[in-house]
């Protein structure tokens, strides 16, 4: 074990199971609240990515765990095998871990890639940056999935999950309790899901105290309690909480993803209050110099990793972009600005736009006619100008309308994807 610790927070990462983080109290009564029953729990780091099943060498997965596919994770797998720590550095105030993952569906198998996790205390906080660096053989880009952002699982006492998922975030607006117990008699379990508008969920006891997790811009999570009705239970006993804050990511081959969040430790008022405090509201803006900022596509590619000044996505027949789950309201922003070139046979392109709950139609569209030559234009699309542009808007998606066959080469390149007021 290695630990840090300041008046009002302890960590600890288990360098036996990958540097995962096993251990989080207040120093005054040294009360775990992670779960430890098995490999899966913990906080840790978990991406997901396809072929669905991972079979790699003609190895099988666990019958439970056949729909998971590709899913390295920090701890170690279903069979109990842990994840190798490489490097380890502890300043004192700060932890330093990489390790190599495990496949958590496969029996033995370890993740073709590196996992990085830096960790320093900011009052009642832990602020923790995460990385995978990948190197797969299997040079495919598979479709985008899910990610936990991280995964967090929490003991029993801490089974409240409290969330804001109103429109009116950062206006101190009720709470919500997300109700999901799944019970050990269930064949599954499924998690709830929601759109968390302040970016943050808490697994909190009785009295209103627990631990928050806050991953800055992330807005979809998923959560919820796994046990009986009794919610009594240490960190190697069976039932636990669970939330992870999710995005929709692709993974190539050998691609180096970084992401930032904090573990909050006290009342639900006082993590509120550490997320409001370290908050900064603004319009989406996407500037693809060397990220994707978590854009995804539908029915095509783009031509991989690193991104360098802009997506390259393929032009195909119903080919889509798809943004994340965001937050603004069309009064604050008439105007969509699009920094792209398109090649020949894309005449125009569809704009649409999600409602907070609700999803794409096509009365949430407008058509952007663009030009064909190849070259990088600015294009100004004024989303006021349409009746279904209204209220609370949560996410875009840009249709491509190619009037050719599909054809090697010919590629949109996408600069930034902007809202303006």
């Amino acid at each position: 074990m290695s630990f840090i610790e300041n008046e009002y927070i302890k960590v600890g990462v288990d360098l036996n199971l990958g540097g995962a983080i096993t251990f989080l109290a207040d120093p005054k009564n040294n009360v775990n609240l992670i779960n430890n029953a098995d490999w899966g729990r913990q906080v840790q780091m978990s991406f997901y990515s396809g072929p669905v099943p991972y079979e790699p060498d003609g190895k099988k997965s666990h019958p439970a765990w056949t729909f998971i596919g590709w899913n390295p994770i920090q701890s170690g797998d279903v069979a109990g095998h842990k994840s190798k720590v490489l490097d380890h550095k502890n300043t004192g105030k700060t932890i330093y871990v990489k390790s190599i993952p495990m496949h958590w569906p496969l029996d033995s198998v370890p993740g073709e890639c590196i996992y990085e996790c830096w960790l320093s205390l900011d009052k009642n906080a832990v602020k923790v940056t995460s990385r995978i660096v990948n190197d797969r053989p299997d040079k495919t880009q598979y479709p985008a999935r899910g990610q936990e952002l991280p995964a967090v699982y929490t003991n029993a006492p801490w089974h409240r999950l409290i969330t804001y998922q109103g429109d009116k975030p950062f206006t101190n607006d009720t709470l919500s309790i997300i109700q999901n117990h799944n019970f050990p008699s269930a064949k599954s379990i499924q998690w709830a899901h929601w759109q968390a508008t302040e970016s943050w969920a808490a697994n909190v006891n009785e009295n209103n105290y627990g631990l928050g997790v806050w991953n800055k811009g992330v807005q979809q999570f998923s959560g919820g309690y796994y046990g009986d009705s009794l919610f009594v239970g240490g960190s190697h006993d069976s039932p636990t909480a669970y939330i992870a804050p999710n995005s929709v990511d692709i993974l190539d081959y050998n691609i180096t993803y970084d992401y930032h969040y904090s573990l909050i430790l006290g009342t639900v008022d006082e993590i509120r209050d550490y997320v409001y405090r370290n908050s900064e509201q603004s319009l989406p803006e996407y500037r693809f110099k060397n990220s994707r900022h978590q854009w995804y596509y539908q029915n095509t590619t783009d031509e991989g990793w690193p991104i360098k000044n802009g997506l390259r996505v393929k032009a195909k027949k119903g080919a889509a972009l798809v943004g994340p789950t965001a937050f603004w309201k069309a009064d604050d922003a008439s105007q969509l600005v699009i920094r792209a070139a398109f090649p020949r046979g894309i005449k125009k392109v569809k704009v649409g736009w999600k409602l907070f709950r609700t999803g794409f139609n096509q009365e949430q569209e407008v058509e952007l006619g663009v030009k064909d030559d190849g070259k990088m234009h600015t294009y100004s699309v004024p989303l006021s100008h349409s009746t279904g542009y209204k209220g609370v808007v949560t996410g875009l998606r840009i249709i491509l309308d190619d009037g050719l066959p599909d054809q090697e080469g010919r590629v949109v390149r996408i600069k930034s994807i902007l809202l303006k007021r």
